[in-house]
């Protein structure tokens, strides 16, 4: 099972201030919008995304389907067959992707602490 890229999406209080900070650490912009407020930042083949007002806690990603370049990957595993395998395992979902579908789609989970994970496929 391929998860593709993987990222954290982080909720922040200000969004200039996040930016300037994780410059600091080597950080460039790779895509987001300040005006949506949330930005994706990447050094080498580490992703942070940085979201202000959008969701509470942080949040672990992955993307099936793309590499750290948001490239699209020849041979991934589709989110629906990830979901089913989860499924098969006793994994509770709090929103699940329409198997019935084939291209975008996305489910979350939490892990046993209560971390939420976002797997948020775009191809």
């Amino acid at each position: 099972m391929i998860l593709g890229a993987f990222s954290i999406s982080l909720s922040v209080k200000n969004l200039t201030t996040s930016k300037l900070f994780y410059e600091k650490l080597g950080f460039q912009v790779f895509a987001g919008d300040m005006d949506k407020n949330y930005l994706i930042m990447k050094n080498g083949n580490a992703l942070i995304g940085l979201f202000q007002g959008m969701f509470e806690n942080n949040i672990l990603t992955f993307n099936p389907g793309w590499d750290e370049n948001a490239n699209t990957l020849e041979n991934f595993t589709d989110v629906r067959d990830i979901q089913k395998h989860l499924k098969n395992n006793a994994v509770s979902f709090h929103s699940e992707a329409d198997e019935n579908t084939k291209g975008p789609a996305s489910f979350v989970i939490s892990d046993p602490d209560g971390n939420t994970i976002l797997v948020d496929q775009h191809v």
